[in-house]
């Protein structure tokens, strides 16, 4: 199996740490194509056997996967640049660009022949480089067989999700942008256990650790995090001041006012 990624900025060569940390593509089949070179520079740095490529149309020619991983404001001139070098027979065609639809994809995709290319729009989020991405998958036009080639890869760079595509913009917000939260929630935790006589790194290694034992207990006995919350709310007790402090200031108002933005 042979994949092409076209545009290696972080999401490109985040992308690509996963597969080559990964079993089931081979570096030698892994081809990287951007116009700079630098940024093919650090993508070699990853692994010294991936192919590298300052010419889209001939990075696809041998692809049987080829992944779109450019802006969303790119794509439209990318697949100009590369859609008569594309066998729709054969290749399946990936967009990881964020917020352009099935529809306006055919209309770029558009070569005036009556084969419609195997079409997948996928939402990951950057932690697919140490494989615990979320991914959210949508596809057009493609077979089982195709689906679950491309769920078995991503699968193996954290968690799927088949969607239909009406609900990519609220995978993009809880897990592509989710991400940017969670990080935030662990600067201001850790901004607290400063204030409390923590040093930075230490207070950083408590809410990583406390957070990671959040979710293994969720994973472990499916509850709602509710349920997990009675558990340390003693009447009076110091969990249910902190929490009452935290809605008062807007908490949950706030997050899911963010995520409401950011669809």
């Amino acid at each position: 199996m042979k994949i092409t990624i076209i545009g290696t900025g972080n999401m490109g060569r985040a992308i690509v740490r996963g597969l080559t940390g990964g079993t089931l593509i081979k570096p030698f089949d892994i081809a990287c194509a951007d116009e700079s070179q630098d940024a093919l520079d650090r993508v070699r740095e990853i692994h010294g056997a991936i192919r590298t490529f300052t010419d889209n149309k001939a990075a696809v020619d041998a692809a049987d996967i080829v992944i779109l991983a450019v802006k969303p404001w790119l794509l439209e001139e990318v697949i100009y640049g590369i859609k008569q070098a594309l066998d729709y027979e054969r290749q399946i065609i990936i967009s990881i660009a964020g917020g352009v639809e099935f529809a306006r994809l055919d209309k770029y995709l558009d070569n005036h022949k009556d084969v419609v290319p195997a079409l997948f729009r996928l939402i990951p989020n950057t932690a697919v480089e140490v494989r615990q991405s979320m991914t959210f998958i949508a596809s057009q036009n493609a077979t089982q067989s195709q689906i679950d080639t491309v769920v078995r890869i991503f699968d193996e760079l954290g968690t799927t999700m088949l969607i239909g595509e009406r609900l990519m913009a609220a995978g993009t917000s809880l897990a592509s942008c989710g991400i940017a939260y969670a990080f935030r929630y662990i600067r201001a935790a850790t901004e607290g256990g400063v204030e409390l006589g923590l040093y930075p790194a230490q207070a950083k290694d408590v809410v990583l650790q406390t957070l990671k034992g959040a979710v293994a207990l969720l994973e472990a006995n499916g509850n709602h995090p509710e349920a997990e919350i009675d558990k340390v709310t003693t009447p009076g007790g110091l969990t249910i001041k902190g929490l009452n402090e935290m809605e008062n200031a807007g908490f949950t108002p706030a997050v899911v006012r963010g995520l409401k933005a950011s669809v």
